[in-house]
């Protein structure tokens, strides 16, 4: 029998001390150790990000172990060695490209995965003795599958583990967010005491600083700060039980869906009734061209302040009556944009600038420039829309869309 293993590789390619080390593991592996290689792949797979390797590698070294017969790895074995074709091994890789099959070798070899044992002219096979059993392969090695199995066990647990508590971060940022949201909208909508426009202008801020690709270390500092802001907010509800009051008597669903967004201030004067009643019947109510199940999927900020989600163009208009102050609106703008826009649109257009965050400064005088357009026709809110659309979820509440802003409200 040969006891010689080949340590470098054939050709041009140079030896590394990466795949020096990986010799010495596979030698001081203790022999007849077991390793169930589809379950160190599945290990390999969780921790593929900390080892470099891409998915199609994955799929390399999934083909490569399908060439041992056995399920089970034993350390020491002369089996460890697999010798397929190129042809053989791309048509386990789906069809994989030779060029590509010989790069995604070569990073399983660096990686320390697998090993080369190259043969004197470089070729693949095994030399096998009379009875059929084998005496030497040439091809990859293994052995180093099965030696830094533990390794890849205690990597994927860890991995697991730093998932799971991400996602129970996330978990916690929705469900204060979704508390906060719903929160300052029952304290505007029942008009209890309170800076409401302060509590949200601190709440928007707060999610501003949301990555697009959140880790543990930068969302905790941010759940204990909206966590304060959920229990300050909290303190003010119930003060507002412990005094005593309530809050004005909720209008059933047919009378929100017939009255306008928001009721007026009695203590402003009302300048014109009449002609702001002839007005509010000759306004159209819902946005004619835009569905509202598009405005939710691009603006579903405005969601976390309905009452019952927005499923209607009614739902829309009353949820935004309640936001317009949280954004500093004042009632004249409010109003100039309903005139000019309609009901819908006017609640299209500020689902949009809630959406947008801190990139608009100045909402209010951002929806009067729009409006003055929309008096003049020469505004659509479709432009908005598609900005946000192309945008995509994860950039929405980052990056400043390609719509451009009026160069009045930019100068302002």
């Amino acid at each position: 029998m040969l006891d010689q293993n080949p340590i470098t590789p054939f050709g041009q390619r140079p030896l590394s001390i990466g795949a020096v080390k990986t010799q010495r593991d596979v030698r001081e592996c203790p022999e007849g150790k077991p390793a169930h290689k589809w379950r160190v792949f599945r290990n390999i797979c969780e921790v593929r990000a900390s080892l470099a390797i891409s998915d199609r590698a994955l799929v390399v070294l999934n083909a490569l172990l399908s060439f041992h017969p056995d399920t089970v790895l034993t350390a020491g074995a002369a089996d460890l060695v697999v010798f397929p074709s190129n042809r053989l091994l791309a048509l386990r890789a789906h069809g994989m490209a030779a060029s590509t099959l010989r790069r995604h070798l070569a990073v399983l070899v660096d990686s320390g995965l697998v090993l080369r044992r190259d043969s004197p002219n470089g070729k693949r096979y095994a030399r096998k003795t009379p009875s059929g059993d084998i005496e030497q392969a040439f091809g990859f090695d293994l052995g180093p599958i099965v030696a830094r199995a533990e390794e890849f066990a205690a990597a994927a647990e860890a991995a697991i583990a730093k998932r799971q508590a991400l996602a129970i971060l996330r978990e916690r940022i929705t469900l204060a967010r979704r508390d906060i949201a719903k929160m300052i909208a029952t304290g505007v909508e029942q008009h209890v005491p309170a800076d409401w426009e302060f509590y949200h202008r601190t709440f928007r801020d707060i999610m501003a600083r949301l990555p697009r690709v959140p880790t543990g270390d930068v969302l905790e500092p941010i759940i204990v700060e909206l966590a304060h802001l959920r229990e300050a907010i909290v303190v003010i509800l119930e003060g507002q039980l412990d005094a005593g009051e309530s809050g004005p008597p909720e209008l059933p669903a047919d009378q929100l869906q017939n009255s306008g967004p928001e009721k007026p201030n009695p203590s402003e004067p009302d300048p014109a009734p009449e002609g702001e009643a002839m007005a509010d019947a000759d306004r159209p109510r819902v946005p004619d061209a835009v569905p509202i199940r598009m405005v939710v999927e691009l603006c579903p900020d405005i969601v976390d302040y309905a009452r019952g989600g927005i499923r209607t163009p009614q739902d829309l208009i009353a949820t935004a009556s309640i936001v317009r102050p949280m954004l500093g609106i004042s009632p004249s703008a409010w109003e100039e944009a309903r005139v000019a826009m309609g009901d819908g649109q006017a609640s299209v257009v500020l689902s949009a600038i809630l959406q947008r965050g801190n990139a608009i400064k100045s909402p209010g005088g951002y929806l009067r420039i729009l409006a003055r357009r929309a008096a003049a026709g020469k505004f659509s809110v479709w432009p908005m829309l598609m900005a946000l659309r192309r945008q995509g979820p994860g950039a929405r509440d980052k990056d400043p869309p390609p719509y451009s802003f009026p160069d009045e409200f930019s100068q302002r």
